[in-house]
């Protein structure tokens, strides 16, 4: 399942406001959001680096923003660097 463009904008914008334009240009720009049917967020970053911060620092966050926005209950979010996405 793929979030809709709504959706992952919506994550973004509120994400954005959550930790500030500097953190979020630094750990986010690019960022891309995937669901699977199991309770599952995948977080696409630039690289190993800043999927290490956004995990450790973020994912809590990330979690209790895409929940909202989705109307259903993320379990885990999952951070990878972007040479993970299969387009």
């Amino acid at each position: 399942m793929k979030l809709s463009q709504a959706h992952s904008y919506a994550i973004q914008a509120r994400l954005a406001g959550a930790v500030g334009a500097e953190i979020f240009d630094r750990l986010f720009a690019g960022a891309h959001f995937d669901v699977t049917e199991a309770p599952l967020l995948y977080v696409y970053v630039k690289d190993d680096d800043l999927a290490e911060e956004v995990a450790d620092e973020y994912a809590y966050d990330i979690l209790i923003i895409a929940s909202g926005i989705l109307k259903r209950r993320i379990h885990t979010v999952v951070v990878l660097p972007s040479i993970f996405i299969d387009d």
